[in-house]
C-alpha cells in the first residue's frame, strides 16, 4: 500500500524558514498532483499548495502565497515545500498527498489510503 512520508519539520521563531519534504513509497511522483495540506489543532485538514503533474504549475493558498514555495526534484523522487517568513499561525501538522482539483488549493482533493503521518511545524516566541 502506497504511504506519503513527510521530514523537515521543527520548532522556529516567528520569520524564520523551514523546508519540507515528501516523499512515497510505490508511488513516482511526477505521475501525481502533489499537494500540501496542513491540520492545526482543533481546525480541518487545509490545502496549501499544490504541483501539477505534467507542467508543475504551481497553486498556493491566499494565507501562505509569496511566502512558501513547493517544488519537485523528479530523480530524487521528492516533492518540497520551502516555507519562509512563518508566521504563528503556520503552526499545524504538515502533510503532502496525491491531489486533484488543485485550482482552488485550500479544499483541493486528496487520496484518502496515502496519508502519512505528517511532520509537525510549531512556529513559536
Amino acid at each position: 500500500q502506497p504511504r506519503f512520508v513527510e521530514s523537515g519539520g521543527g520548532l522556529v521563531q516567528p520569520g524564520e524558514s523551514l523546508r519540507l519534504s515528501c516523499q512515497a513509497s510505490e508511488l513516482t511522483l511526477n505521475y501525481y498532483d502533489i499537494g500540501w495540506y496542513r491540520q492545526a489543532p482543533g481546525k480541518d485538514r487545509e490545502g496549501v499548495s499544490s504541483i501539477s503533474e505534467s507542467d508543475d504549475i504551481t497553486y498556493y493558498a491566499d494565507s501562505v502565497r509569496g511566502r512558501f514555495t513547493i517544488s519537485r526534484d523528479n530523480a530524487k523522487n521528492t516533492v518540497y515545500l520551502q516555507m519562509n517568513s512563518l508566521k504563528l499561525e503556520d503552526t499545524a501538522v504538515y502533510y503532502c498527498n496525491a491531489a486533484y482539483d488543485t485550482e482552488v488549493v485550500e479544499t483541493m482533493g486528496s487520496t484518502p489510503d496515502y496519508w502519512g503521518q505528517g511532520t509537525q511545524v510549531t512556529v513559536s516566541s
